[in-house]
């Protein structure tokens, strides 16, 4: 959404590499064997599905087809009413709509293939190399991370805000972290 903004100001300028990270999985309370996607069917698990079907869309090799799936993934989840992550029927819209073969993406959403390339990205996501804890994070060039909390940046600050990120993490790997006191959400953010 808000990146999607910063890609069309940098264009090829900026690579944008969407990985799959399961904060059911990093939240899970079972031990460190338990895998969501080893344990359940990817619809009974509350995003798994989606992680699937944009991994699906990304198979098609179209890149501009799969931005638009996953922009409008993201739009309809957290920007609209909240689109359930677990249901075949609107994520097949959202494919239909950004001009996805409809019916190698329906195959696809079943292949074990594409849900082991989602629990590869995340298992990658969490070695003790990048750490990573939730999303979203950034892995620089450089091979440092970053994870930002925030909410959508108001309408034109989108790019002033990804370059400050990129200015304070991208190259300081010295910065651990930054937090704001006021749980959970600074005063004034929200209104």
């Amino acid at each position: 959404m808000w990146l999607d903004q910063v890609k069309q100001e940098y264009g090829d300028n900026l690579q944008i590499n969407w990985r799959h990270f399961s904060l059911e999985q990093i939240n899970s309370r079972n031990d460190a064997d338990w895998k969501v996607w080893e344990q359940m069917d990817v619809r009974e698990a509350r995003a798994l599905l989606a992680s699937v079907a944009g991994e699906a869309a990304k198979r098609q090799g179209n890149p501009e087809a799969f931005d638009k799936f996953h922009l409008a993934l993201l739009t309809a989840r957290h920007a609209g009413d909240r689109m359930p992550l677990n249901e075949d029927e609107p994520l097949i819209a959202l494919a239909e709509h950004a001009g996805l073969d409809v019916e190698q993406f329906k195959k696809d959403l079943d292949d074990p293939d594409v849900l082991a390339t989602v629990a590869a990205d995340h298992e990658e996501a969490t070695t003790q190399e990048n750490a990573i804890f939730g999303t979203p994070t950034f892995l620089f060039e450089n091979g440092h991370t970053a994870y930002m909390k925030t909410f959508i940046p108001p309408e034109g600050e989108a790019v002033e805000v990804f370059d400050s990120f990129v200015s304070l993490f991208g190259g300081r790997t010295y910065i651990g972290e930054i937090k704001s006191p006021q749980p959970p959400w600074p005063k004034g953010a929200v209104d």
